[in-house]
């Protein structure tokens, strides 16, 4: 590659693992005919589409391109470089990889595959590129968000500026009190490992006319990826954990949105969650049928039908979000799933047998607490929110009556902590279980909210009430 990296570096424990071993393997080509550009859409002038590349190398968006990835972090690709190396490597190399790629012989390298589990079971792919690739993926899309932006359809909200999940639950709620009752809830199966790179080009190529830009666009597409060492290049697909990912599904599925927009639907969308409310069962099942056929046959993607219902919005999930009729209102609550979720990362993190200083349990706890919080700080039940601090507070409990030990130890700790001494005695002498006696009266009351709040814990609750007052 021509000024790319791999000229310059050092050779890394993962090259010479697989020196000599790294083979291609191609799959079967299935690629479509690239369907002919359409006019430009409104509010996107072909002088924009045509000084993309020259705005995607200027100074500052490289400077904020490079913040960006450095305060992202993440895992090296396969070559091993880390965010940190990241800074120093561009200075002294990035006039030759700039040069490669206004040459149009940069190839990006393959992505590492990696899997985690999804919430609802199963896997999720994710392709993980280079610290290199990620920046100039960052800075690619910086510039093609801007230009794409003015394009989108309002009632999509995934990935996008100054939009958010909650102002997508808000307009599914808004639809609900119009007295749209059913929800056409719409899956799509895999879509990111299934986006036809040349239905893709063919949209971007609509706004974007500079060829350079639509080369690295496609050759990141079409980069590979490695697994077990071995790359696999990739005919279909976005993978999902490059900062380009999200701003091409967008790209994808705009048709889509203008098509249903056209129809005349209220819908919500969220990157590949489509939902789309109508007045009655009957006329769920036909919209659902339209969507299908569109989705199959204009845009090459699935519908996952497992997962795609019509039903009550009750009934279904949305961004982890339930919708429910209370007392005449559309009131939103948070789903079975997340809840459970959030249960077992507290789980986890108040195991009895697991090591650490009680200050950095709960600074973990914290953490992850306001974070959960901040994102559900939407929901109108804080009933939930109260069960789950009572909840925490007896697994601590659990666990400093666990760690106390022997009975002697547990014994003085009560009584140090105001408990009268008989009581203490009867708590020590006890042959109940550590998850009964953290509900036990003398445990309760030596280890109370007081002495929680005293500790460090904050409440959910509290900062439910903080976040809706303010």
């Amino acid at each position: 590659m021509n000024g790319s990296r791999d000229e310059h570096r050092k050779p890394t424990a993962l090259d010479r693992s697989t020196a000599g071993q790294v083979v291609k393997v191609k799959p079967e080509p299935n690629r479509q005919r690239v369907e002919p550009s359409p006019a430009l859409s409104k509010g996107t002038s072909n002088e924009e589409g045509e000084k993309v590349w020259e705005r995607i190398w200027e100074r500052q968006n490289l400077l904020t391109a490079l913040r960006r990835v450095e305060t992202n972090g993440g895992a090296p690709g396969i070559d091993g470089m880390t965010v940190e190396e990241l800074r120093p490597y561009l200075k002294g190399q990035w006039l030759d990889i700039r040069k490669s790629l206004d040459e149009g012989t940069y190839q990006p390298n393959p992505v590492r595959r990696m899997e985690i589990p999804k919430p609802d079971g199963g896997m999720r792919l994710l392709g993980i590129p280079t610290v290199i690739d990620r920046f100039i993926q960052q800075a690619i899309a910086q510039v093609l968000t801007r230009v794409f932006e003015p394009t989108f359809s309002t009632h999509s909200y995934g990935f996008r500026p100054k939009r958010s999940a909650h102002d997508a639950v808000r307009a599914a709620q808004a639809y609900i009190r119009e007295g749209y009752e059913w929800v056409v809830d719409v899956d799509l199966e895999k879509f990111f490992d299934r986006v036809n790179h040349d239905k893709l080009m063919a949209r971007v190529a609509r706004v974007v006319k500079d060829k350079r830009v639509l080369k690295l666009n496609r050759a990141y597409l079409e980069s590979g990826v490695m697994v077990n060492g071995v790359v696999m290049e990739t005919e279909e697909g976005t993978p999902q954990g490059g900062p380009l990912s999200p701003l091409l599904s967008n790209i994808m599925l705009d048709d889509l949105d203008k098509e249903l927009e056209r129809r005349g639907h209220r819908l919500v969308r969220y990157a590949d969650d489509c939902n789309i409310y109508v007045q009655s069962p009957r006329a769920g099942e036909r919209v659902m049928e339209s969507v299908r056929r569109f989705l199959e046959q204009k845009l090459k993607l699935k519908v996952n039908e497992k997962k795609s219902k019509v039903d009550r919005p009750a009934k279904r999930k949305f961004l982890g979000f339930r919708l429910f009729k209370r007392k005449g209102e559309v009131a939103i609550g948070v789903a079975k799933g997340a809840k459970e979720r959030c249960y077992e990362r507290l789980h986890q993190l108040t195991r009895r047998t697991r090591n650490g200083q009680l200050e950095e349990v709960l600074k973990e706890i914290n953490t992850y607490t306001c974070g959960w919080i901040g994102y559900f700080q939407l929901t109108d039940t804080p009933s939930v929110f109260q069960e789950m601090d009572e909840w925490l507070r007896r697994r601590l409990r659990q666990l400093l009556w666990k760690r106390w030990k022997n009975p002697h130890t547990r014994q003085r700790n009560l009584v140090k902590l105001g408990v009268p001494p008989s009581w203490a005695r009867e708590a020590t002498g006890s042959g109940k279980g550590t998850w009964r006696l953290a509900a036990a009266p003398p445990v309760q009351q030596a280890l109370s909210n007081a002495y929680w709040r005293s500790q460090g814990l904050l409440s959910i609750t509290e900062r439910y009430h903080q976040l809706r007052t303010t």
